[in-house]
């Protein structure tokens, strides 16, 4: 199990052109979907959107946004994961009933309630929210790599145009990322990392 992990580690790279003509199976869709869904987020409160982006016109819309990247106009489906914001208020009727399913007695609610209260005013709400977002994103693109399916994390990108095309509510949302899935066109290029000794400390 192991093996097969690091092996689709191995396989998963950010790849740049896909075979426009190979679509993903719907199942296999459903799966890299619900690998997002069943991700881990601060205070259990699922930060997150999927928009699965289908049609050709809208893939254009997306890739004008995003620099012309042709990763958008060639790829099967693209997921544009949208953070929440106004959601995430203390007392917002969504925190309440997040925080509903966490705490089985009042004052353990209570606590709860006045630590995010707490916590809330101390941070970027909307920087927090893509963060949260960002492990939605690798567990998903993990899920795509292990059935052979490819991908690429889109970061850079025109935040508002991709607002517009999918016609969000920026007091709502914001875009954290675009995730294309598809299969690769082209062979996989080599991958380059750092040593295990550089990037790892033992204290």
């Amino acid at each position: 199990m192991k093996e097969d992990f690091l092996q689709a580690m191995q396989f998963r790279h950010a790849c740049k052109i896909f075979d426009a003509q190979r679509k993903i199976p719907d199942a296999d869709l459903r799966f890299i979907l619900e690998a997002g869904r069943l991700s881990p987020s601060s205070f259990g409160l699922e930060h997150w959107r999927f928009i699965v982006v289908r049609t050709q016109e809208l893939k254009e819309k997306l890739k004008e946004a995003c620099f012309n990247q042709v990763q958008l106009s060639t790829c099967s489906d693209a997921v544009v994961i949208a953070a929440k914001i106004e959601d995430l208020k203390p007392g917002s009727q969504y925190v309440e009933g997040r925080f509903a399913c966490l705490a089985d007695r009042p004052e353990v609610l209570a606590w709860i309630r006045q630590f995010y209260a707490d916590y809330y005013v101390k941070i970027s709400v909307e920087q927090w929210s893509i963060t949260q977002c960002h492990i939605a994103a690798a567990n998903m693109m993990m899920a795509a790599a292990v059935v052979g399916i490819d991908s690429c994390p889109i970061g850079g990108m025109s935040v508002p145009k991709v607002m517009e095309a999918l016609d969000l509510d920026g007091l709502k949302y914001v875009v954290s990322l675009i995730l294309p899935f598809g299969y690769r066109l082209n062979p996989q290029p080599q991958k380059h990392r750092l040593a295990f000794d550089e990037v790892v400390e033992f204290r």
